[in-house]
């Protein structure tokens, strides 16, 4: 047991890795503003190779979590490494929005799927439901982190070098990486069954476990997968909507030059999010944990406008970052928790789906209002509507009628 323990921890640390790397997504902020100040493009045109990418992601979730449920995820996540990084050398051959959209957005976000798909479900099949929060916190927290790396390297290269080269740069990294760590992600063999404990410190809430495994047609008749669905969409947005235009509000409601120091900071608390809800929600219980963050989120979202200084600016985005990066782990492990393990990789990439719907409305409605109305106010009161929203359905939200306390 001890030799699957410590296989199981290589596979987390894989599957961190390759998110870690899949998080250059995030450093789209910083692209994004070059792409504004040194070729003119306006902040809608910005915009939209970075919601074309989460969406090709989202929908990309589905079909990668079926296969990787099928062959296994190594494969699926080389081909997806090879796919993401392909896309960032193709973006370093094209000028235009439309090119952009095609590089970075559709190919890009494809292999972004693929990816993502194949971390999560392989990591927490080898460990107990008891500690499937933090797992999943673990290995989703890469995606967050990597801004803080990502962000400083993209704006150094940008200063030293162009637009293309960034592309070209990045590009190659993330294929060399992910096909080397790729290798080291594997489900368990057949029968396979981790020793249940709780998780130390504090004594746990009871914690949600399946009876049996339901595919993606059974789940799809529960209420709480669209529920869960609802959620994540309207929760997406308002975190996608200042990941996506934060380094153009540093600007510009703080006149603040060095965008990428609230784009790090947001990265920083994305990432401590993930780690710390995947601890509480292990204790209280996924749904409670959503409305703890939900409400905070909009509360947030009603100051944001009144961060006119770097300071607050930093403040705001930190705080954002904490209450987004929640999602990541709340939805997945709450996925497991009702429908289980088996089907992971399908059912929750069917849940995903969602992200791809926050990736339009938040960025996109961010971007469109600027533009016509000269500020992103309207935005911030719209986010803190969608949160509140989604805080009331989380209150509503109980195991589904397969699932019984453990």
């Amino acid at each position: 047991m001890k030799t699957a323990t410590n296989r199981g921890w290589i596979v987390t640390l894989a599957a961190l890795s390759i998110n870690l790397i899949l998080g250059a997504l995030y450093a789209w902020g910083v692209i994004g503003k070059a792409l504004v100040m040194q070729w003119q493009w306006t902040k809608t045109q910005a915009a939209l190779p970075f919601t074309v990418s989460t969406g090709a992601f989202a929908l990309t979730m589905v079909f990668a979590g079926r296969l990787q449920d099928r062959i296994g995820p190594r494969t699926v996540a080389m081909a997806g490494g090879l796919m993401f990084g392909l896309g960032l050398i193709a973006s370093s051959f094209v000028t235009t929005p439309t090119g952009m959209l095609m590089t970075f957005g559709v190919l890009g976000g494809i292999g972004i799927g693929l990816c993502y798909s194949a971390t999560t479900p392989p990591a927490i099949k080898w460990f107990p439901a008891a500690r499937k929060g933090v797992i999943t916190g673990i290995v989703v927290s890469g995606v967050g982190v990597a801004a803080v790396y990502v962000s400083p390297l993209t704006q150094f290269l940008l200063k030293t070098t162009t637009i293309p080269r960034t592309f070209l740069i990045l590009g190659i990294g993330a294929v060399v990486l992910i096909l080397i760590l790729s290798r080291f992600l594997t489900n368990p063999p057949a029968g396979f069954i981790p020793v249940a404990t709780a998780p130390t410190g504090t004594t746990p809430a009871k914690t949600v476990t399946s009876r049996r495994d339901l595919d993606w047609n059974e789940m799809l008749k529960s209420r709480q997968f669209y529920q869960l669905w609802v959620m994540l969409a309207l929760a997406a947005s308002a975190g996608l909507m200042i990941i996506a235009h934060v380094a153009i509000i540093a600007q510009k409601q703080a006149n603040w030059k060095w965008g990428f120091v609230p784009v790090a900071m947001l990265a920083i608390f994305n990432t401590l999010g993930r780690l710390v809800s995947g601890f509480l929600s292990d204790r209280i219980g996924r749904p409670r944990t959503m409305v703890v963050a939900f409400v905070l989120q909009a509360l947030n979202m009603m100051a944001f406008v009144h961060y006119t200084s770097p300071a607050l600016l930093v403040f705001g985005s930190a705080f954002a970052g904490l209450c987004y990066g929640t999602i990541f782990t709340l939805m997945p492990a709450a996925t497991a928790d009702f429908y289980g393990v088996r089907h992971l990789g399908v059912n929750y990439g069917l849940v995903f789906t969602a992200f791809g719907v926050a990736g339009v409305t938040g960025p996109i409605l961010g971007g469109k209002i600027c533009d016509i109305t000269g500020s992103y106010a309207m935005s911030y009161s719209l986010s803190a509507v969608m949160l509140l929203v989604a805080a009331l359905l989380a209150l509503t939200t109980r195991a589904p009628r397969n699932a019984t306390a453990g």
